[in-house]
């Protein structure tokens, strides 16, 4: 009876740590302007760029939420870009593996 209750704790952490990762689309946006930028464009990218360089972190803006990055160095790049980004979310916070493009 222990070994199967042993085994059930394990299997029920290997779903728990799997569903916290994920992909997700969205846009790379900054911490003063968030939702604002959620629909990219040039104009996006400008503002997002420039507060960012101003001391703005990054945050990523999926499906109406704003979103904290952990590793923001990932999206250095991608600053108010549409994106589809691939990690694992923890409460309001993701840790990015792989950004491309969408």
């Amino acid at each position: 009876m222990k070994k199967i209750f042993v085994l059930a704790v394990l299997i029920l952490a290997l779903f728990a740590m799997s569903a916290m990762a994920g992909e997700w689309k969205g846009t790379i946006s900054e911490s003063g302007c968030g939702l604002k930028h959620a629909d990219g464009g040039a104009a996006a990218e400008k503002c997002v760029a420039g507060c960012v360089k101003k001391g703005a972190a990054p945050v990523f803006v999926t499906d109406g939420k704003v979103i904290k990055i952990a590793n923001a160095d990932k999206v250095m790049d991608h600053l108010g870009h549409k994106v589809v980004l691939t990690g694992k979310l923890d409460n309001d916070t993701v840790t990015i593996d792989t950004v491309k493009m969408q």
